[in-house]
């Protein structure tokens, strides 16, 4: 897929470039998963490189779908380019309404603005691809206990809509935060 998204430079921050996840990619898809944090909030961490190379596959399988559409988020660095974050659009389906947005963000990135950029720039994406085929709304869920994600989707433009309840595989409750078609 040669989908490839920006989200432009800050004063204080490089800008970013999205694109789909690549097989080249493992590596630095462990180095961030590293992290004890990132797998503390993730259902499928990514430990082995066998489990690397299975979730790079998922990607391409869910871009093959056309419902699912993760996005490898990298920023330049003195060495290249570094992976900083993951977004992902799932449950695309044609005439239904509304699909769910998620994400994370490599330790080293944190507090920096990177997922709150990435999601805007997938979200913008995600609402000018599917219209036609019905997306009005996004949805972008956590738990209850992470703060973080409720700033990062209000600085997406995703308004708190409600509490769910804790459901498998989601210990404790959970926000529901929602971003409508402009």
């Amino acid at each position: 897929m040669s989908i490839v998204l920006c989200a432009a430079p800050t004063p204080s921050a490089s800008g970013l470039l999205l694109r789909p996840w690549r097989d080249d990619d493992v590596d630095a898809l462990l180095d961030a998963y590293r992290d004890p944090v990132l797998r503390s909030w993730t259902r499928y961490p990514v430990t082995t490189r066998v489990e690397a190379i299975a979730f790079l596959r998922r990607s391409r399988q869910g871009w093959a779908a056309d419902r699912r559409f993760s996005f490898a988020v990298l920023e330049a660095s003195p060495d290249g380019e570094r992976l900083v974050a993951n977004v992902v659009l799932k449950d695309v389906t044609p005439g239904r309404p509304y699909a769910e947005v998620g994400y994370w963000t490599a330790a080293p990135a944190r507090g920096r603005g990177v997922a709150p950029r990435a999601v805007t720039a997938v979200s913008d994406w995600a609402f000018a691809r599917f219209a036609a085929s019905g997306l009005t709304r996004l949805e972008l869920l956590h738990q209850v206990d992470n703060p973080a994600s409720c700033r990062v989707a209000e600085k997406s433009g995703y308004v708190f809509q409600e509490v769910l309840p804790a459901r498998p595989p989601f210990p404790r409750d959970g926000h529901r935060h929602v971003r409508w078609r402009p």
